[in-house]
């Protein structure tokens, strides 16, 4: 009786093992769409002064709308480059 049961589990988790290996490659396959490094490096290849362009007429707009965020993001970038050259030098 008890092999019974223990087979019915073996063969369940089998069965369940199987569906999350599926599930597991069916979501690999949709992260690939949004991770695909070819497709980005081509878009900007081709792009870029575009791409240029944008973060240009971003950056103005920041800097007219909200300068304290600025301010923020270059506190934060000098406080990294900081943080990198003592590791460097340690």
């Amino acid at each position: 009786m008890t092999d019974i049961v223990n087979i019915d589990k073996y063969n369940k988790l089998i069965i369940e093992n199987e569906l999350l290996k599926k599930k597991n490659v069916e979501l690999e396959e949709k992260l690939k769409t949004y991770t695909n490094t070819e497709r980005n490096k081509k878009y900007y290849e081709k792009n870029s002064e575009k791409v240029k362009e944008k973060a240009k007429t971003y950056m103005e707009k920041m800097k007219t709308e909200n300068p304290e965020k600025l301010k923020e993001w270059r506190h934060t970038a000098y406080m990294n480059r900081k943080n990198k050259l003592e590791q460097s030098i340690k």
